[in-house]
């Protein structure tokens, strides 16, 4: 599937021309001010806001702070485009929170790998989480409010492991959030469904338990809220590349060695 990218730029001939040159790669979606783009980002999934910075209702900078600021879609890369080309305006972007910052007159070339490197490294991020076992879900925060908010969900997960039926419904109400904006946030930071996030999180925690402990493997698994030791080894297979007891095994093996 294209990535999604808000596009913000207050020039009508402008708009058009950077959203035929990306739409080829990406979905593109348009707004002419930093007002507009909010609306746009309240009803769909962006990966990426490209804005200019001088624009009428909401510059860009502001839109950048917003952005940043908001927990809702503080995750979403920014790349800001603008004329002003000074020092202090470059520092001002960045310090506001911005992913990147592209002088007018660019080339769309350039555009395009800021973009596609933006996403890519995000991409490689989300696997690297999502494929090793011992790494903390902190590790895809790209600001303070996405740390905040991925520790305060790991605590809940991890706190609430024992109950089978812990789901995106169960979470939103803990966590006082309505399941669709849960939702959105869980896949936009991590690619994953709450509830592929709620599984990763028992086995990131079962190979903490198998590392750290003389647990049997049937004992992690009901700890971390599986009702059998086939699923979860099954489980932990197919997200790790091995099974629990190859793992523990390994793990074992390394400590006595270290």
């Amino acid at each position: 599937m294209k990535a999604t990218i808000l596009l913000v730029e207050d020039n009508p001939d402008m708009l058009e021309f950077v959203a035929d040159d990306l739409s080829e790669k990406y979905h593109v979606l348009k707004a002419l001010h930093g007002k507009q783009a909010l609306e746009v980002l309240q009803d769909e999934a962006v990966q990426l806001i490209i804005s200019d910075v001088m624009m009428p209702e909401m510059d860009g900078f502001e839109l950048c702070r917003t952005v940043k600021a908001s927990f809702e879609y503080s995750h979403i890369p920014v790349i800001l485009l603008t004329a002003r080309n000074t020092l202090q305006s470059k520092i001002h972007g960045l310090e506001l929170g911005a992913d990147a910052y592209i002088e007018k007159p660019f080339s769309p070339e350039y555009l395009h790998v800021q973009i596609a490197n933006l996403l890519s490294n995000r991409d490689k991020i989300k696997e690297y989480f999502a494929q090793s076992p011992l790494i903390h879900i902190k590790s895809m925060a790209h600001s303070r409010s996405d740390e905040l908010f991925l520790e305060k969900l790991n605590q809940i997960i991890c706190g609430n492991m024992e109950d089978e039926e812990l789901d995106v419904e169960k979470l939103a109400k803990i966590m006082a959030m309505s399941r669709p904006t849960l939702y959105r946030k869980i896949k936009s930071i991590s690619n994953l469904t709450a509830n592929e996030l709620i599984n990763l999180t028992r086995l990131k925690k079962a190979a903490e338990l198998l590392v750290a402990d003389d647990y049997k493997i049937y004992e992690v698994a009901t700890m971390v809220g599986f009702t059998s030791q086939t699923t979860f080894g099954r489980s932990f297979l197919k997200q790790f590349g091995m099974s629990p007891s190859a793992y523990q095994q390994n793990a074992r093996s390394n400590t006595t060695e270290g």
